[in-house]
């Protein structure tokens, strides 16, 4: 099922969601890579809650993006998914700390994650690989830029958005993982192609 969200999201539509939906999503995002979530962590240990750019409820990014300055504003070049398996040991101490709504990447996560997603009630999209000047077009601007020293890459962006996605709904908050629901299916014909069942 299509759904069209606008942030902030609320827990009850989030709760909403199953695997398998597709979503556009709406307002403002936060980009965060292995950097930045090893000091949102940081940040934890300390409770320098004052600090921490990403509020409570956001929806997080995991994108290393090209940005261009240009008449001093920041013009997006590429902005696509990275590997979201990277930063399976910190998202779940995340999650808790942040009360994050929806996670964005590639590849799915962890059964810790999985846990996490379900007890906090967030959600885990998945947007295709390789469409990085596709998830462009659907930034309309930078808010902010925070942790520059961090780089380019690993900086957390500030990030309109407009109908970005499409946005697969591979986790959700009931524990279902669209790539454990593929992999038992495609467990099962193997098994079936191969007389074992």
């Amino acid at each position: 099922m299509k759904k069209r969200l606008s942030t902030p999201i609320r827990e009850e539509e989030i709760k909403r969601l199953q695997v398998g939906d597709v979503v556009y999503l709406t307002g403002e995002i936060y980009t965060a890579r292995d950097k930045a979530h090893q000091r949102i962590i940081e940040y934890e240990s300390t409770d320098a809650e004052a600090e921490m750019p990403i509020p409570k409820g956001a929806v997080l990014y995991h994108c290393g993006p090209l940005m261009k300055k240009s008449n001093g504003n920041w013009e997006i070049i590429a902005a696509g998914p990275t590997t979201s398996s990277r930063m399976d040991a910190t998202t779940p101490a995340i999650i808790e700390k942040l009360r994050i709504r929806a996670i964005i990447g590639k590849g799915g996560m962890g059964d810790g994650t999985r846990a996490a997603l379900q007890r906090y009630g967030c959600v885990y999209f998945a947007m295709t690989g390789g469409a990085a000047v596709l998830a462009a077009n659907h930034i309309k601007s930078v808010k902010a830029v925070y942790w520059e020293d961090l780089g380019m890459a690993e900086a957390v962006w500030h990030l309109i958005v407009e109908d970005f996605g499409p946005l697969v709904v591979s986790m959700d908050t009931s524990g279902k993982s669209l790539y454990e629901e593929i992999t038992e299916k495609a467990q099962i014909r193997l098994n079936a192609m191969l007389h074992l069942s």
